[in-house]
C-alpha cells in the first residue's frame, strides 16, 4: 500500500481522504466542519487516522489558484506558501483556506511529504489564443488578467481515464470534457492537453452553474450599479451566490429543477433550457477550435448522473457526428461507459470523476 493523505481545506470546513495509488480505493475519508482554528480540526483528522492504524506515505493538498506560477504538482516550502499567499487577491474565497490547512498540515505531519495540486495547473498549457484577454497590455501584465481555467485536477483524471477507455494514448485524444455539477465548466483537450477552458480568470466565466451567472454582457454590472445603485461587493454576490440556476428559479439544485420541470414547471422548463443551451454554445466552439473530435466526456455530479441533461446537449447533433443511444444514456451505472449510438461518428462517454485519487497519484509521483 501507498496512502496518501488528501486534504481539501476551505476557510470553515477541512475535507479529507486517505487514498491507497496501488489500489486506488477509499481507507478512510471524513469532513470536519464549522473550523474557526484549522490546527485544532488537524488534531481531531489526526486522531482518526492515528485510530485507523494507516501508515502515511505523503500529504497532498488541493489548492484553488496557481496563477502562471504553477504548472505542475510542487513539493511545500517556505518559497512555495509565500508564493500561494501571493495568489490570494485571485481566489480570495479559497486560496486562504488552503494556505490554513497547509500549515496546520505541515504542524500535525512535521516528517512527511506535503505537495500542493494546484485547480489552474492543468491549464498552463492553454495557447496565448485562449488565455489572453482583448484588454489593455499594461493592466493585464501589471494585474495578472488572464484565463486560468479551474476543475483541473477533475479534468487531468478524466482525460487520463477517457484515454484509456478509447484504447489510445493521451497524448492522441482530442476531446471535449464536460464537468458538470454545482460549479460548471467546459474543457477544449488537444492531443491530452488543455487548449481551452470555459471558466476565466474567476470561476465565475463561462456555463450557467448552481449558482453563478457564467458568461454576461459585461456592460450589465455598469448597469446594475448605475441604474440599480448596487456596490462592488453586492453585484460580486450577486453574480456568485444569487444568480444562475439559483437566478432563473430561485433554486439551484439541478435535481429539483429537474423534478419541476418534469411536472411541467415552465421557469424549471426554460432554466434547463438555458443551462443547456450554454454548454452546447461551448460544445460547438470547441468542436471548432480542435478541428477533429474523438470524444464528448460528461462528468461531475450533474454529467455523471443526469441522463437528462446528456439527452438534451447531445439533441439534433447528428449532422456533427454526435448521436446517443438512450437506453444506454438512461441506464443507472457508475462505472466508466459509452453512451454513444452505434456508428456514432464521435464517442459520447460518462467518466465518474475522481479529484482525490488524482491528487493522490500526482503527490505519490513526486516520492518516486
Amino acid at each position: 500500500m501507498m496512502p496518501i493523505l488528501v486534504v481539501n481545506s476551505g476557510s470553515s470546513s477541512v475535507k479529507y481522504q486517505v487514498q491507497d495509488v496501488h489500489s486506488g480505493e477509499s481507507l478512510l475519508e471524513g469532513l470536519i466542519e464549522r473550523v474557526t482554528d484549522h490546527d485544532e480540526a488537524f488534531k481531531k483528522m489526526l486522531a482518526e487516522i492515528a485510530d485507523s492504524k494507516i501508515e502515511l506515505s505523503a500529504v497532498g493538498h488541493r489548492v484553488v489558484h496557481g496563477g502562471a506560477k504553477f504548472s505542475s504538482p510542487t513539493v511545500i516550502s517556505e518559497e512555495v506558501l509565500a508564493e500561494i499567499e501571493a495568489l490570494v487577491p485571485l481566489a480570495p474565497l479559497h486560496n486562504p483556506g488552503n494556505l490554513a490547512g497547509i500549515r496546520a498540515a505541515r504542524a500535525a505531519f512535521p516528517g512527511l511529504l506535503q505537495v500542493a495540486v494546484f485547480d489552474t495547473a492543468f491549464h498552463q498549457t492553454m495557447p496565448a489564443s485562449s488565455y489572453r484577454y482583448a484588454i489593455d497590455q499594461k493592466l493585464e501584465k501589471q494585474f495578472g488578467v488572464r484565463k486560468y481555467g479551474f476543475h483541473g485536477t477533475s479534468y487531468a483524471f478524466v482525460a487520463n481515464q477517457s484515454a484509456k477507455f478509447l484504447g489510445i494514448k493521451q497524448q492522441d485524444l482530442n476531446a471535449v470534457i464536460l464537468h458538470l455539477g454545482n460549479g460548471a465548466s467546459a474543457c477544449a483537450v488537444k492531443s491530452g492537453i488543455s487548449f481551452n477552458t470555459s471558466m476565466g480568470m474567476t470561476p465565475l466565466q463561462g456555463l450557467v452553474m448552481g449558482t453563478r451567472s457564467g458568461d454576461i454582457d459585461p456592460g450589465i454590472i455598469f448597469y446594475l450599479a448605475n441604474e440599480a445603485g448596487l456596490s462592488n461587493a453586492e453585484i460580486d454576490k450577486m453574480l456568485n451566490a444569487e444568480s444562475g440556476l439559483k437566478g432563473l428559479t430561485g433554486i439551484s439544485d439541478m435535481r429539483d429543477i429537474s423534478a419541476l420541470a418534469a411536472a411541467k414547471d415552465p421557469l424549471a422548463q426554460e432554466a434547463l433550457e438555458i443551462y443547456t443551451q450554454r454548454v452546447r454554445h461551448y460544445l460547438g466552439a470547441y468542436f471548432a477550435e480542435l478541428g477533429q473530435l474523438d470524444a464528448i466526456v460528461f462528468t461531475a455530479g450533474v454529467g455523471e448522473n443526469s441522463a437528462e441533461i446528456r439527452s438534451m446537449v447531445c439533441a439534433n447533433l447528428n449532422a456533427l457526428g454526435i448521436e446517443i443511444d438512450e437506453d444506454l444514456n438512461q441506464a443507472k451505472a457508475k462505472n466508466n461507459r459509452d453512451i454513444s449510438l452505434l456508428g456514432s461518428r464521435i464517442r459520447v462517454l460518462v467518466i465518474p470523476t475522481n479529484e482525490e485519487l488524482e491528487i493522490a497519484n500526482q503527490t505519490a509521483a513526486l516520492l518516486k
